[in-house]
Formats: C-alpha cells, sequence, structure tokens
C-alpha cells in the first residue's frame, strides 16, 4: 500500500484542521473526549484459516520431508505450530512440541497439566504425549520418533526452535542426525495463499483507519505517548487486535525508534507512526508520516518525495524470481544518487516490512 503527495498534503491538512521508548504504549489516558469514539469495526466476515488448508499445509511438509530424505520435522512452541497445526502456545520454559512424521500422523509432547487445555486446540492429529514435572520431555521426544518408526536418518528443527530443545532431543537421541527445517518450512510459509492475504489485507486496513481516526485528533502539546495509545485503541475497536504503535514527534522521528528524550507535539513537527495490530493472527505493519499545524515546508516535502521515488523504485524492481536483495537495492540507488545533499542522507533502513503471520 501507498501514500501519493496528495494524501500527504491532505493528512497534513488534517492534522491542522484538528487544531491541531517513549511513544510505544498499549495504556496511556488522553483527555481529548472526541477520542474516546467508540468505532465501528472494519471487519466481520474475517474467516480464519480452515482445516483443510492446514491439512494441506502437513501434505505439502510431509511431501518435502520425503524429497529431501529427513525423518520428521519438529515444531517448538511458537508461530510455525500455528501455521501448520493452529496451536497458539508461549514458548515457555515447559518443553511443548509437535512432531510432523514424514508419514503418519502428527504427534505433540505436552507438560502433563498442559494437556487439557492443548487438547482444546487439537484439529490435526490426537497423539499427545505427556511428561510430569520429574521427567524428562526430551526422553519422551525420543519414544515418539520410534513410536513413528524412526529409527535412523535425518530430523528437520524448525528454524525457531530452542537451543535447549535442541540440545535436549539430541542428547536423547544422539542416534540421529539433525538439520534446519528451512527447507521444509519456507517454501510452505513463503508463498501466501488467498486466504492469508485477505487476512493480511484487513489487518492493513484496520491500521491504517486507525492512524486517519487519530490523526484528525491530534493538539498541540500532546505526548507521543497519548497518539499511541489513541490508535492503540482505535486498531481495537475496529476489529484487530493492537500489537505495537511506535509514534515519534520533531526530532525523535528521525530516530528509526525513537530517542529516550520526551517529545510534546508543535506546530510544524514531523509525525511519524509506525504502527500494527493482527487478525487470526496475521499482522499489519504500517508506516506513515505527516507534518501536524503547517504546511509542510520545501525541505520536508523534498525528503518525503525522495522517499517516495525510493519506494516507487523498490516496487518497480520486485518482480517474480528477483532477489530480495536487489529490491532493496533499487529504492537504496535513489537515497545513494541524491546523497550530495547532507538532508538526504537516510539510507541507513532496509527496504522491507514485517507482514504476516506472527
Amino acid at each position: 500500500m501507498t501514500i501519493k503527495r496528495r494524501d500527504f498534503i491532505n493528512l497534513t491538512g488534517l492534522a491542522i484542521t484538528a487544531g491541531a521508548l517513549s511513544g510505544f504504549t498499549s495504556s496511556t489516558k488522553y483527555e481529548n473526549p472526541k477520542a474516546a469514539v467508540t468505532l465501528k469495526p472494519k471487519i466481520g466476515d474475517e474467516v480464519p484459516i480452515t482445516l483443510a488448508e492446514r491439512a494441506a499445509r502437513i501434505a505439502k511438509a510431509q511431501r518435502l520431508l520425503t524429497e529431501n530424505k529427513l525423518e520428521a520435522l519438529v515444531l517448538d512452541a511458537g508461530t510455525a505450530l500455528n501455521y501448520f497445526t493452529g496451536i497458539r502456545w508461549w514458548p515457555s520454559e515447559r518443553t511443548l512440541v509437535a512432531i510432523i512424521p514424514a508419514k503418519g500422523t502428527v504427534h505433540y509432547i505436552c507438560p502433563a497439566f498442559e494437556e487439557a487445555r492443548l487438547r482444546e486446540q487439537i484439529t490435526i492429529g490426537k497423539e499427545v504425549l505427556v511428561w510430569q514435572e520429574d521427567e524428562s520431555p526430551f526422553a519422551l521426544i525420543a519414544a515418539a520418533f520410534k513410536a513413528t518408526g524412526i529409527s535412523a536418518g535425518s530430523m528437520a528443527l524448525e528454524e525457531q526452535t530452542r537451543f535447549f530443545i535442541a540440545d535436549g532431543i539430541k542428547k536423547a537421541a544422539p542416534h540421529l542426525q539433525y538439520v534446519s527445517g528451512d527447507s521444509v518450512t519456507n517454501p510452505c510459509r513463503s508463498i501466501k495463499s488467498p486466504a492469508e492475504i485477505k487476512l493480511m489485507q484487513q489487518a492493513n486496513d484496520i491500521t491504517l483507519a486507525a492512524m486517519q481516526h487519530s490523526v484528525a485528533l491530534l493538539k498541540e502539546g500532546m505526548s507521543q505517548q497519548e497518539l499511541s495509545a489513541m490508535i492503540m485503541e482505535a486498531q481495537n475497536q475496529l476489529g484487530g487486535n493492537a500489537e505495537f504503535a511506535l509514534c515519534l514527534f520533531g526530532t525523535a522521528s528521525a530516530f528509526p525508534h525513537g530517542t529516550q528524550h520526551p517529545q510534546v507535539l508543535k506546530k510544524g513537527d514531523i509525525v511519524l507512526m509506525d504502527c500494527g495490530c493482527t487478525v487470526e493472527g496475521y499482522n499489519s505493519d504500517i508506516t506513515r508520516t505527516i507534518v501536524f499545524g503547517a504546511p509542510p515546508t520545501a525541505r520536508q516535502q523534498k525528503i518525503w518525495a525522495l522517499e517516495k521515488q525510493a519506494q516507487e523504485a523498490g516496487f518497480a524492481a520486485a518482480k517474480i524470481g528477483v532477489p530480495c536483495e536487489a529490491v532493496d537495492a533499487a529504492a537504496r540507488k535513489v537515497l545513494t544518487d541524491a546523497d550530495s545533499d547532507p538532508i538526504t542522507n537516510c539510507r541507513d533502513c532496509r527496504t522491507a516490512r514485517a507482514m504476516g503471520l506472527v
């Protein structure tokens, strides 16, 4: 989603009309009564990832395991576990993993006192092995390997598997080899289905609407935390699960993630908003910049136009089969070529946004 020069001017004008790490917050209170207006959710037809789609993901993973001569894929609690099984589980110090064998059904290894909660979430596979507090979860994982017919070969560990789990598994089943699971998980997760794209679009729509709502409520003297709180609340009211809202004013906006020095809003300040929410676990990550209380200066418009040109160069370079680094290089070149002007020395941040399942 891009922003046009006209939108930049219009959003700035909206802030003028309104009378208008510090910055990260989800609880700061604010006084503007208009900010308390209840917003109508923008979603209602969001469709969670279906059981059929998750089953297809498992089938693809098993095919890739076979093609790569791997016996099974081990998933630690986290994003990949959610992607393949739909289970959302905080990665605590107590080991919980799923094992996707190249052939057969998914097995789960779970702390005994969490078994009932895990079973509530299971929709794929039904084999659950539990370990007590005085038992080793890794010995149980080794037993699960054996139960699925694995006695030799290579096991794939998903890239976010924590060291203590990977190390424990290797010690409990030293007769097996262990490799990265990227050859299985990356081909699955890097290509988004229509359902995933729709959820990502809904999340982005919510975040953008929350920003637009909150910009209209800007007022002189407001703190960065107040604006952050407004955007967080708006994202929730609009139907998302607010994740973050980094808001920076004036000088602080020149720092990618702000400064420790408090800032209050003044006329003519740059207002930078870097915000996101999730819908069914799929997140948005949008940055927008306006000028508060005054028309953008020539200098501000020049820098904005340069960044816009760099963004367009990145979009033009993005083609099927082109390495991702080529997109960054194309955008970066625009800034590098303009580097004779000290105010345009702004090449430090990569060309990327963090979107997808988190």
